[in-house]
Protein backbone atom coordinates (compact mmCIF):
# COMPACT_ATOMS: atom_id res chain seq x y z
CA UNK A 1 0.00 0.00 0.00
CA UNK A 2 1.42 3.48 -0.79
CA UNK A 3 2.33 5.52 1.95
CA UNK A 4 1.61 9.08 2.85
CA UNK A 5 3.82 11.66 1.47
CA UNK A 6 4.19 13.66 4.45
CA UNK A 7 3.15 16.76 2.27
CA UNK A 8 0.87 18.51 4.55
CA UNK A 9 1.75 20.76 7.63
CA UNK A 10 -0.70 22.93 8.85
CA UNK A 11 -2.95 22.61 6.09
CA UNK A 12 -3.18 20.70 2.45
CA UNK A 13 0.01 21.14 0.27
CA UNK A 14 -0.42 18.73 -2.40
CA UNK A 15 -1.60 18.35 -5.89
CA UNK A 16 -3.92 20.91 -7.58
CA UNK A 17 -6.17 20.48 -10.56
CA UNK A 18 -6.99 23.16 -12.87
CA UNK A 19 -10.79 23.83 -12.43
CA UNK A 20 -11.63 25.75 -14.98
CA UNK A 21 -10.55 22.83 -17.21
CA UNK A 22 -12.32 20.36 -15.32
CA UNK A 23 -15.46 22.37 -15.25
CA UNK A 24 -15.16 22.29 -19.21
CA UNK A 25 -14.32 18.45 -19.06
CA UNK A 26 -18.17 18.32 -17.49
CA UNK A 27 -19.80 19.97 -19.85
CA UNK A 28 -18.54 18.65 -22.67
CA UNK A 29 -18.98 15.21 -21.26
CA UNK A 30 -22.65 16.06 -19.94
CA UNK A 31 -23.60 16.93 -23.60
CA UNK A 32 -22.40 13.44 -24.75
CA UNK A 33 -24.14 11.19 -22.47
CA UNK A 34 -27.54 13.42 -22.31
CA UNK A 35 -27.27 15.51 -19.20
CA UNK A 36 -28.78 18.62 -18.74
CA UNK A 37 -26.89 21.55 -17.40
CA UNK A 38 -28.18 24.29 -14.95
CA UNK A 39 -26.20 27.78 -14.22
CA UNK A 40 -26.33 27.92 -10.30
CA UNK A 41 -24.56 31.76 -10.26
CA UNK A 42 -21.31 33.12 -11.11
CA UNK A 43 -19.06 33.45 -8.23
CA UNK A 44 -15.81 35.13 -8.56
CA UNK A 45 -16.36 34.79 -12.46
CA UNK A 46 -16.44 31.31 -12.41
CA UNK A 47 -20.02 29.73 -12.70
CA UNK A 48 -21.21 26.72 -10.40
CA UNK A 49 -22.85 23.67 -12.62
CA UNK A 50 -25.06 21.72 -12.10
CA UNK A 51 -26.05 18.69 -14.28
CA UNK A 52 -29.29 16.46 -14.54
CA UNK A 53 -30.18 13.23 -15.75
CA UNK A 54 -33.77 11.51 -16.10
CA UNK A 55 -33.20 7.72 -15.73
CA UNK A 56 -34.37 5.34 -17.95
CA UNK A 57 -36.99 3.71 -15.43
CA UNK A 58 -36.22 6.89 -12.46
CA UNK A 59 -37.61 5.38 -9.70
CA UNK A 60 -34.74 6.42 -7.74
CA UNK A 61 -33.37 9.68 -7.35
CA UNK A 62 -29.47 9.82 -6.62
CA UNK A 63 -27.63 13.53 -5.39
CA UNK A 64 -24.18 13.90 -5.37
CA UNK A 65 -21.53 16.82 -5.10
CA UNK A 66 -18.17 18.08 -4.68
CA UNK A 67 -15.82 20.98 -4.50
CA UNK A 68 -17.18 22.56 -1.87
CA UNK A 69 -13.97 23.36 -0.24
CA UNK A 70 -11.11 24.94 -2.38
CA UNK A 71 -8.23 22.73 -1.36
CA UNK A 72 -10.07 19.04 -1.73
CA UNK A 73 -9.51 18.21 -5.39
CA UNK A 74 -9.65 14.72 -5.27
CA UNK A 75 -13.76 15.19 -5.74
CA UNK A 76 -14.31 17.21 -9.13
CA UNK A 77 -11.89 14.99 -10.35
CA UNK A 78 -13.21 11.79 -9.62
CA UNK A 79 -16.44 13.17 -10.53
CA UNK A 80 -15.55 14.55 -14.06
CA UNK A 81 -13.96 11.05 -14.96
CA UNK A 82 -17.02 9.44 -13.94
CA UNK A 83 -19.28 11.85 -16.15
CA UNK A 84 -16.14 11.31 -19.02
CA UNK A 85 -16.36 6.83 -18.60
CA UNK A 86 -20.13 7.24 -18.13
CA UNK A 87 -20.37 5.23 -15.34
CA UNK A 88 -23.85 6.28 -13.98
CA UNK A 89 -26.55 3.44 -14.33
CA UNK A 90 -28.85 4.87 -16.98
CA UNK A 91 -32.11 3.54 -15.13
CA UNK A 92 -31.52 5.85 -12.17
CA UNK A 93 -32.27 9.84 -12.23
CA UNK A 94 -29.10 11.96 -10.91
CA UNK A 95 -28.39 15.55 -10.00
CA UNK A 96 -24.99 16.75 -9.77
CA UNK A 97 -22.60 19.64 -8.75
CA UNK A 98 -18.84 19.44 -9.54
CA UNK A 99 -17.75 22.01 -8.45
CA UNK A 100 -19.66 23.94 -5.40
CA UNK A 101 -16.43 26.57 -4.68
CA UNK A 102 -14.65 27.10 -8.13
CA UNK A 103 -13.14 30.45 -6.54
CA UNK A 104 -11.97 28.71 -4.03
CA UNK A 105 -10.14 26.35 -5.94
CA UNK A 106 -8.60 29.31 -8.10
CA UNK A 107 -6.89 30.10 -4.69
CA UNK A 108 -5.90 27.02 -3.48
CA UNK A 109 -7.82 27.27 0.02
CA UNK A 110 -10.84 25.50 1.77
CA UNK A 111 -12.53 28.82 1.90
CA UNK A 112 -14.16 30.86 -0.97
CA UNK A 113 -12.70 33.88 -2.21
CA UNK A 114 -14.37 36.25 1.08
CA UNK A 115 -13.26 33.74 3.43
CA UNK A 116 -16.01 31.78 4.44
CA UNK A 117 -16.23 27.84 4.65
CA UNK A 118 -19.22 27.13 2.55
CA UNK A 119 -19.74 23.98 4.08
CA UNK A 120 -20.70 25.36 7.49
CA UNK A 121 -23.18 28.07 5.75
CA UNK A 122 -26.40 25.44 5.37
CA UNK A 123 -28.74 26.68 8.38
CA UNK A 124 -28.17 30.73 8.04
CA UNK A 125 -26.29 31.02 4.22
CA UNK A 126 -24.68 33.91 3.72
CA UNK A 127 -22.33 33.38 0.84
CA UNK A 128 -23.53 33.89 -2.54
CA UNK A 129 -22.18 29.83 -3.47
CA UNK A 130 -24.70 28.63 -0.73
CA UNK A 131 -27.75 31.14 -1.33
CA UNK A 132 -28.06 30.19 -4.86
CA UNK A 133 -27.24 26.04 -3.95
CA UNK A 134 -29.86 26.17 -1.66
CA UNK A 135 -32.40 28.04 -4.27
CA UNK A 136 -31.66 25.05 -6.73
CA UNK A 137 -31.97 22.33 -4.84
CA UNK A 138 -35.27 23.75 -3.02
CA UNK A 139 -36.80 23.85 -7.03
CA UNK A 140 -36.01 19.88 -6.79
CA UNK A 141 -37.95 16.94 -5.71
CA UNK A 142 -36.34 14.80 -2.87
CA UNK A 143 -33.49 12.25 -3.13
CA UNK A 144 -33.21 9.11 -2.85
CA UNK A 145 -29.80 9.11 -1.22
CA UNK A 146 -27.11 11.61 -1.33
CA UNK A 147 -23.41 11.78 -1.90
CA UNK A 148 -20.71 14.28 -0.87
CA UNK A 149 -17.40 13.82 -1.99
CA UNK A 150 -14.31 15.07 -0.03
CA UNK A 151 -11.19 14.99 1.60
CA UNK A 152 -9.17 15.45 4.99
CA UNK A 153 -5.82 16.32 4.47
CA UNK A 154 -5.04 15.24 8.33
CA UNK A 155 -6.58 11.68 7.88
CA UNK A 156 -4.76 8.98 7.98
CA UNK A 157 -7.06 6.86 5.59
CA UNK A 158 -10.43 6.57 3.88
CA UNK A 159 -13.38 6.76 5.91
CA UNK A 160 -17.40 7.81 5.33
CA UNK A 161 -20.14 9.81 7.15
CA UNK A 162 -23.54 7.61 7.01
CA UNK A 163 -26.73 9.91 7.78
CA UNK A 164 -29.37 6.70 8.06
CA UNK A 165 -31.70 7.71 10.58
CA UNK A 166 -34.72 4.64 9.10
CA UNK A 167 -31.72 2.27 9.22
CA UNK A 168 -32.06 1.40 5.54
CA UNK A 169 -29.65 -1.03 4.70
CA UNK A 170 -26.37 0.78 4.25
CA UNK A 171 -24.04 1.27 1.63
CA UNK A 172 -21.43 2.36 4.03
CA UNK A 173 -19.51 -0.98 4.49
CA UNK A 174 -19.57 -1.89 0.78
CA UNK A 175 -17.59 1.95 -0.09
CA UNK A 176 -15.27 0.90 2.59
CA UNK A 177 -14.46 -2.34 1.25
CA UNK A 178 -14.04 -1.07 -2.27
CA UNK A 179 -11.80 1.73 -1.21
CA UNK A 180 -10.00 -0.15 0.64
CA UNK A 181 -8.53 -2.02 -2.07
CA UNK A 182 -6.74 1.13 -3.42
CA UNK A 183 -5.84 3.50 -0.03
CA UNK A 184 -5.78 2.57 3.30
CA UNK A 185 -8.66 3.63 5.20
CA UNK A 186 -8.85 5.29 8.65
CA UNK A 187 -9.45 3.05 12.00
CA UNK A 188 -8.76 5.04 14.62
CA UNK A 189 -11.83 4.87 17.05
CA UNK A 190 -12.19 8.70 17.02
CA UNK A 191 -12.31 10.48 13.59
CA UNK A 192 -12.85 14.05 13.62
CA UNK A 193 -14.21 14.33 17.06
CA UNK A 194 -17.04 11.89 16.51
CA UNK A 195 -17.17 7.72 16.94
CA UNK A 196 -15.93 5.56 14.30
CA UNK A 197 -15.99 1.99 13.72
CA UNK A 198 -14.14 0.67 10.94
CA UNK A 199 -13.92 3.91 8.92
CA UNK A 200 -17.42 5.15 9.54
CA UNK A 201 -19.08 7.29 11.20
CA UNK A 202 -22.53 7.45 12.21
CA UNK A 203 -23.02 10.81 13.86
CA UNK A 204 -26.08 12.74 15.78
CA UNK A 205 -28.74 14.03 13.93
CA UNK A 206 -29.77 16.40 16.66
CA UNK A 207 -30.05 19.72 14.71
CA UNK A 208 -29.42 21.51 18.23
CA UNK A 209 -26.09 20.30 18.01
CA UNK A 210 -25.38 21.66 14.84
CA UNK A 211 -24.86 24.82 15.12
CA UNK A 212 -23.55 25.41 11.57
CA UNK A 213 -24.50 23.20 9.00
CA UNK A 214 -22.73 21.03 6.32
CA UNK A 215 -24.11 20.65 2.83
CA UNK A 216 -25.19 16.82 3.90
CA UNK A 217 -27.28 17.75 7.41
CA UNK A 218 -28.93 20.55 5.04
CA UNK A 219 -29.94 17.76 2.65
CA UNK A 220 -31.00 15.08 5.56
CA UNK A 221 -32.98 18.13 6.89
CA UNK A 222 -35.02 18.99 3.94
CA UNK A 223 -34.85 16.80 0.81
CA UNK A 224 -33.39 12.84 1.71
CA UNK A 225 -33.38 10.14 4.41
CA UNK A 226 -29.99 8.49 3.26
CA UNK A 227 -26.70 10.93 2.92
CA UNK A 228 -22.83 10.10 2.49
CA UNK A 229 -20.00 11.86 3.02
CA UNK A 230 -16.38 10.05 1.32
CA UNK A 231 -13.52 11.56 2.99
CA UNK A 232 -10.51 10.22 0.90
CA UNK A 233 -7.14 11.03 3.08
CA UNK A 234 -5.31 14.19 1.06
CA UNK A 235 -1.72 13.19 2.10
CA UNK A 236 -2.01 10.51 -0.87
CA UNK A 237 -1.22 10.90 -4.01
CA UNK A 238 -4.09 12.63 -6.07
CA UNK A 239 -4.20 9.55 -8.04
CA UNK A 240 -4.92 6.91 -5.25
CA UNK A 241 -7.43 9.69 -3.65
CA UNK A 242 -9.74 10.02 -7.21
CA UNK A 243 -9.44 6.24 -7.33
CA UNK A 244 -10.36 5.44 -3.66
CA UNK A 245 -13.39 8.25 -4.41
CA UNK A 246 -14.58 6.38 -8.34
CA UNK A 247 -14.40 3.06 -6.45
CA UNK A 248 -16.54 3.88 -3.55
CA UNK A 249 -19.09 5.62 -5.66
CA UNK A 250 -18.91 2.66 -8.03
CA UNK A 251 -19.73 0.39 -5.61
CA UNK A 252 -22.74 2.26 -3.98
CA UNK A 253 -23.79 2.37 -7.63
CA UNK A 254 -23.49 -1.17 -8.46
CA UNK A 255 -25.61 -2.54 -4.90
CA UNK A 256 -28.26 0.10 -5.65
CA UNK A 257 -28.92 -1.48 -8.89
CA UNK A 258 -28.73 -4.94 -6.89
CA UNK A 259 -31.87 -3.45 -4.75
CA UNK A 260 -29.71 -3.33 -1.62
CA UNK A 261 -31.21 -0.13 -0.60
CA UNK A 262 -35.22 -0.09 -0.36
CA UNK A 263 -36.29 3.86 -1.70
CA UNK A 264 -39.13 4.68 -0.47
CA UNK A 265 -39.37 8.70 -0.30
Amino acid sequence: MIPKQGLNVGGYRGERVDIEQLLRRALLSGASHGWSVDTLSRAERLPIYALRRKGSAPDLRVYISTGIHGDEPAGPRALVEMLEEDQFPGEFSYWICPCLNPGGFRMNRRENADGIDLNREYLQPVAQEVQSHILWIESQLGFDVTFCLHEDWEANGFYVYELNPDSKPSLAEGMIEAASAVCPLDQASEIEGRQAVGGIIRPSLDPLTRPQWPEAFYLMQHKTRLSYTLEAPSDFPLSVRVTALKAAMAEALRRLRLGAVICDQ
